[in-house]
């Protein structure tokens, strides 16, 4: 007996369905059937489904003798099942790589709960959506199960058929069926969820919902949706008969209010013509269903359903424009008033830059003001070590608060004292580019420090890149660029590219990277510390897994390897730690997998530590693909393994400075079954692989001696002798100064 049945309703998808069973036959995972229900489709999909069961033992094909529709057909492949589980694919959707084996792994540590819920992604023609609305109502849910009386929030995951697991005994015992007619999965999940003993969420993305273009029901407007009142008479008729569920009426009663208020107000389902007649409907429903005592919801949801008592159409519809009209007169009177605040913000500023610099003022961000990080942390703790005359101010966003270190003077973007900050201070320390609006005034010192070594190409050289260069515009950066006084470099390589990039008015530092002091200096006991706050099992060898984002995917993610087959296949012993770019960590990326092998404890997501740098430490060998944090990792002197297996692509796509397969600091490999020998072999560590580093080290570690930030701030604040033995001279293509030059 298989673990799941798979019941995949198929008409008019031919141009999804192979992507769709290629989605589920592919899985990891392997005890599973799948039911495919041919609802008498018109196109190819009949001889597709033959041809994939002729080809695959685990596919069966049940031709239905007419057209019955999406919800009778799940009922006839429902028949057919012999899984202990039951789940329902849609056939122009797809599941996510690894899903079933995580569903198994959840199930079994939930002790086979009646119901499992999982997460999904909109995938819309023009590109991948992000999170889903339920996404942190499941990663609330956490380990653990809990029936609905208890837990009445989990009434608003979607109410779908395809985003649960269902134990087929509970499915059967309780006659559980697909109506039909449009949206019958709302009878079915409400009663389903308000029967079960247990239910179980799995924080994982685990469909591909697409949304199609053109031909998917739900978006096509008509009469067919007027089929959601019988859906929902049907429930309340069951709820008639079961006074045992009383206390799930009132809480279903607003479940299909809501449901039935979303409709009506979508152009693309109810006609302006028929929602008169729509709204009638519900008010209908209303009066009949009315539980004693129902509370109406907060907010407009809630005024909405106090109009269904007492307001015809016409009222509703008045009250319905009157809220939008304030809305746009909203947003209108918003924009007005951040224009004024912003005209007035200028001004102050402007009045500020009258008064004369303080040469005791610094001023640090690092990546859009996300937090005390990066090199301009290393420079400002460097300053209050040995420049402690120099205050030191950091600008961080609201959200990013709470994270700074204890006694951080910071300031807010927009605020009074901002502006007077950004006025006042001598010294600007950026990893990135400050505001336009803030214009540089005569003698104060900018400081770009840059996010480490370049290999993709950036700014300037983005032109021939248009995929590369979306959403970036590149004059307006190389004109705020414009105002960089010097640019930290840790090699020649950097140098170069930094010149050719930013063609603007700055002098070269070789002072090597100030956050990479820390590396450098690193005693051989570093990073014990990171290990355990990290939970790595004591003598585990740590594998650092650091992928980078694509252009030439929308939205940047993409799926290179298999994290659970590759923390299996690294075997006891091994722990595997995952950092994704920061640039994916607010997206889908974690909840395609990651974040539930964490909580599972198959390996460590790191993303969210603050601090790269203790990752680094902890780690004993470094896999990426395309990452600068190669650049600095290097310094630890330890293994770093190049996976790239869409090399190609990605040099299209983006553009790189040198060849990083050719020129690699360790052994590359192409493929996962490389990938996998390389360590299963033990050649991840290898004397080619000390060569190749030892080279990599010589290029791009260049100036990296353990004093960067030491050589900054006794250079540009105090003025004195660069110490070290780092970097005799300085190019200067746009100056003629430079406070690096042999002396």
């Amino acid at each position: 007996m298989p673990r799941f049945s798979i019941i995949v309703p198929v008409f008019k998808v031919q141009g999804f369905l192979r992507e769709c069973l290629d989605s589920v036959l592919s899985q990891s995972y392997t005890s599973f059937e799948v039911i495919a229900v041919d609802d008498r489709s018109p196109d190819s999909c009949p001889a597709i489904l033959d041809g994939y069961a002729e080809r695959d033992v685990r596919v069966r094909v049940l031709h239905l003798p007419e057209n019955v529709g999406l919800g009778r057909a799940r009922n006839a492949g429902l028949e057919e099942a012999n899984g202990d589980y039951v789940l329902f694919l849609d056939s122009d959707d797809s599941y996510t790589p690894g899903l079933l084996a995580a569903v198994a792994a959840r199930l079994e540590s939930a002790g086979d709960p009646d119901i499992l819920v999982f997460d999904h992604v909109r995938t819309h023609w023009w590109g991948r959506g992000g999170r889903s609305t339920a996404a942190d109502l499941l990663a609330a849910a956490g380990t653990g199960t809990f029936d609905i009386r208890e837990n009445p929030e989990y009434l608003h995951l979607f109410l779908v058929a395809w985003n649960k697991a269902y134990r087929r005994d509970f499915f059967l015992k309780h006659e559980l069926r697909y109506a039909p007619g449009l949206y019958e999965d709302a009878p079915v999940t409400y009663r389903s969820m308000v029967l079960a003993d247990s239910i179980a969420c799995l924080e994982r993305i685990g469909v591909e919902y697409r949304q199609r273009r053109q031909g998917a029901i739900t978006k096509t407007p008509g009469r067919r949706h007027f089929d959601i009142f019988p859906q929902y008479e049907g429930l309340f008729a069951f709820l008639e008969g079961r006074p045992d569920l009383a206390w799930a009426r009132p809480l279903l009663f607003e479940r299909a209010l809501d449901h039935m208020l979303f409709v009506l107000a979508r152009e693309d389902r109810v006609t302006p013509a028929d929602r008169p007649d729509f709204y009638r409907e519900i008010r209908a429903f209303h009066a009949r269903h009315l539980p004693d005592g129902f509370t109406l919801p907060d907010g407009w949801r809630g005024r909405e359903m106090r109009l269904l008592a007492t307001a015809p159409y016409a009222s509703y519809a008045v009250a319905r424009g009157l809220r939008d009209l304030r809305r746009v007169a909203g947003a209108g009177k918003r924009r007005v008033t951040r224009a004024v605040s912003q005209r007035a913000q200028r001004a102050w500023y402007g009045a500020q830059s009258r008064l004369p610099l303080d040469p005791h003022l610094a001023v640090y961000s690092a990546f859009s003001h996300r937090g005390v990080l990066g090199d301009p942390a290393a420079i400002h703790a460097k300053a209050r070590e040995i420049a402690p005359h120099i205050k030191g101010v950091w600008v961080v966003q609201e959200d990013a608060v709470d994270s700074l270190p204890p006694g951080t003077d910071f300031v807010t973007p927009g605020s009074r004292r901002y502006h007077e900050v950004m006025a006042r201070a001598t010294y600007w320390v950026n990893n990135v580019n400050w505001p336009g609006t803030l214009a540089k005034r005569p003698g104060s010192v900018h400081l770009q420090t840059h996010q480490g070594t370049p290999l993709k190409y950036m700014a300037a050289d983005l032109l021939t890149k248009p995929g590369a260069r979306h959403g970036f515009d590149v004059p307006k950066m190389l004109w705020r660029a414009d105002r960089w006084d010097y640019s930290l470099v840790a090699n020649r390589h950097s140098e170069l590219v930094w010149e050719r990039a930013y063609p603007c008015h700055f002098t070269s530092l070789r002072t090597g990277s100030p956050r990479n002091d820390v590396l450098v200096n690193a005693g051989p006991e570093a990073g014990a510390a990171a290990r355990a706050r990290l939970g790595v099992p004591a003598g585990n060898t740590v594998v650092l897994y650091a992928p980078t984002r694509r252009d030439y995917r929308r939205g940047g993610h993409v799926d290179r390897i298999d994290l659970a087959r590759f923390a299996a296949d690294l075997g006891t012993g091994h722990t595997l730690v995952v950092r994704l770019h920061p640039s994916l960590a607010k997206g889908t990326a974690r909840g395609m997998g990651l974040a539930d092998l964490h909580r599972r404890g198959v390996l460590i997501d790191a993303t969210d530590e603050p601090h790269v740098e203790e990752v680094m430490l902890a780690a004993d060998v470094l896999v990426t693909d395309y990452s600068a944090l190669m650049f600095d990792y290097a310094n630890l002197d330890r293994p770093i393994v190049i996976h790239a297996d869409d090399w190609g692509a990605y040099a299209a796509s983006r553009g790189a400075y040198f060849d990083i397969t050719a020129d690699a600091p360790g052994h590359v490999s192409r493929s996962y079954r490389e990938l996998a020998w390389l360590f299963t072999s033990g050649t991840w560590q290898d004397e080619e692989s000390l060569r190749s580093r030892q080279g990599f080290r010589r290029r791009f570690c260049e100036f990296d001696d353990g004093q960067a930030a030491e050589r900054v701030v006794r250079t540009l604040m105090l003025g004195e002798p660069v110490p070290g033995s780092a970097a005799a001279t300085v190019p200067a293509p746009a100056s003629a100064r430079s406070l690096l030059d042999a002396r």
